[in-house]
């Protein structure tokens, strides 16, 4: 995923984004513990999208507002 990309997602759609990441990265590291991982390759990139989504949203500052709109809900 390209930090353009990223940049275009709302605030929701980044946290969504890095909760599937991080889910997905949790699994390929278990495959990789019990060695059925067929892309070892992809535990990089996921952590670097999960980076550069971190990053972003660090940048932009959206992480309290998207907190705030879940505390007045």
């Amino acid at each position: 995923m390209k930090a353009q990309e990223v940049r275009d997602l709302t605030s929701k759609e980044r946290l969504e984004k890095i909760d599937d990441l991080s889910q997905e990265y949790f699994n390929l590291r278990l495959q990789l513990t019990t060695g059925k991982i067929e892309a070892p390759g992809r535990l990089k990139l996921l952590r670097r999208d999960i980076a550069r989504l971190k990053t972003i949203i660090k940048e932009s500052g959206s992480v309290e507002t998207v907190k705030q709109g879940a505390e007045l809900a």
